[in-house]
Order: structure tokens, then sequence, then C-alpha cells
């Protein structure tokens, strides 16, 4: 329930040049409560960062978590879209975006503003885009932990606040992104069978169990179980899984005295050359190498 006092606190950072080298830096955060019917935003920001409703350009990126209510958003890249309860608005830079709660709901937000080459570099390679700029992660206590940390160590304004909170921010992004993708192929079929599969997966890491087998055991067909795998973890099974042997050949070689020779046959390789070739293509070394190597550790 959003509370019937309006009340807004915000911050503006000073940054110095060895922030700058850092790779990321915040700017600003703060948080707003807007009870109903009340206007928006609750207090005058800097020229900079006003006309919220309306519409503005920044020049840095900015994560808004709308904690309760609900209201609007959009940009020069994303249409008018809902914005209810647990979701985050990524700002980018040079987008034109305007949003605002609903009047009848009002609603709670935290935001933390930042620049930095990190970000881009997030950016240039797909995991955030100005065309999904909303992600719903639903209420997390532990994120509004976070911005609330931010919040208190920028006030405070120590030696080396900077790295700090810009710290907090980069496990902001990857948890809301895990919330995010988690959440939205949580409510699907499929989800449940690619959790299975892993499972099965680590289970029989010593045996020859390909991804076609275990797509049938799940009475799944192979293409869309492939497809759905590399989508929900990232990688193909076949992938998956030679990195599960990988592991546990490294688990091996570190620590049992196993020779090479019976590590290739507990792992199923047909051969030391096999598994000397599938070691060397990942680690850059014979596996005879990586034992001596580990063991000067």
């Amino acid at each position: 329930m959003i509370q019937a006092e309006a009340k807004s606190e915000s911050i503006y950072m000073t940054v110095n040049p060895n922030d700058r080298r850092w790779g990321l830096m915040c700017t600003t955060a703060g948080y707003q409560n807007v009870p109903p019917h009340h206007a928006y935003p609750v207090s005058k920001h800097p020229l900079a960062y006003s006309s919220v409703g309306s519409g503005r350009v920044l020049d840095e990126y900015q994560l808004v978590y709308v904690v309760e209510g609900e209201g609007v958003f959009m940009s020069d890249s994303c249409p008018p879209t809902k914005v209810c309860a647990g979701t985050v608005m990524v700002l980018f830079p040079d987008e034109h975006h305007a949003y605002s709660p609903n009047p009848d709901t009002g609603w709670r937000e935290w935001w933390v503003g930042f620049v930095g080459r990190d970000m881009d570099e997030r950016v240039a390679a797909g995991f955030f885009s100005r065309q999904r700029p909303l992600m719903h992660i639903g209420y997390s206590l532990g994120i509004e932990e976070c911005y609330n940390e931010i919040f208190r160590t920028a006030r405070a304004e120590h030696t080396g606040f900077q790295q700090l909170i810009s710290g907090i921010v980069v496990h902001l992004l990857g948890s809301m992104l895990y919330k995010s993708v988690n959440r939205l192929l949580s409510d699907k079929p499929i989800a449940d069978v690619i959790s299975k599969a892993r499972e099965m997966m680590r289970c029989h890491i010593d045996e020859n169990l390909s991804p076609e087998e275990i797509a049938k055991r799940l009475n799944v067909g192979y293409t869309s179980f492939r497809r759905a795998f590399k989508s929900y973890v990232g990688i193909p099974p076949a992938q998956y899984q030679a990195q599960l042997r990988f592991n546990r050949a490294k688990d091996l070689l570190e620590n049992t005295t196993l020779s090479i020779k019976e590590i290739a046959y507990m792992l199923n390789f047909d051969g030391m050359s096999r598994f000397s070739a599938f070691f060397r293509q990942r680690s850059g070394k014979s596996p005879s190498e990586y034992r001596s190597d580990r063991s000067l550790l």
C-alpha cells in the first residue's frame, strides 16, 4: 500500500579523475513515494533531470525500479507501455523518454543513474536494448536494499565510495537480468524439461548419454529440445555437456592420484589421445601439463 505522504530524496554525485578510470561511475540516486492524485515528480530536480512526465533526454543510463503502483512508459524506441509494480525501466543516454504513475494508484520508485564504458559494452553486446527497456522482475527486498545502500553510501561520500556503489550497480544489472529472464521462462513447461535435462547431464557425466537420448527420455522432440535448451541456457546441450566433462576432468586431475589413462576411461573417452585433444582444446594444455602446473601452486 502506497503511503499517503509524498516523499522524495535525491543525491547528485561528485566524480574525480580516478573514478572515471574505473569503467563505471554513478551520477545520481534517490527515491520517490508518489501518493494517488499527487503531482509528479514530487520535488524539483536539476534542469538536466527535469520534465519526467512530458519527456526528457538524459546523457546517462538510469535504472528506475517501480516497487509499488503502476503507470506508463514510452521512449523513442518503445511505444506507450503499461508499467506495473516490480518493473525496472532502463533509461538510455540520448534517448527521449517519458514515464509517470497512474493518478489513481501513484507509485513508489527508486533510481540510480550512471555512465561508463562497462555499460556501453553490455549494451553493444545485446544484454540491454533500447527496444526492450522494461524488465519485469517482481518485488525483491534484496534489490530495494541495494538501492538503499547506494543512496546511503553516496550521501556519506567517503573516499572510494564511487567504486563501491558502481559495484552495487553491476550487481543490480546482473540480478535484474537474471530475475527478468527466469521470470519470463519459469511459466513455460519447457523450463521444467530443461531443468530435468541438466540434472540428468550432471548425474550421468561419466557416461556417453547423448542429448538425443536425453530428449527421448524426457519425451520431447530433439529439435525443439535443442532450440529451447540453447535459448534457456545460452549454449547447445552438447556444449553444456562438454563443459561439465571438462570441469570433471580438471577436478580429477587436481584432486586425485588417478592416472590420465584411468581418468580418460572414467569419463568414457575413446582412448587417451581423444581425451588429450579434448582437454587441450579447452585449456591450451595437455592433461599431464595441467596436472604438473597445478601441483606447483
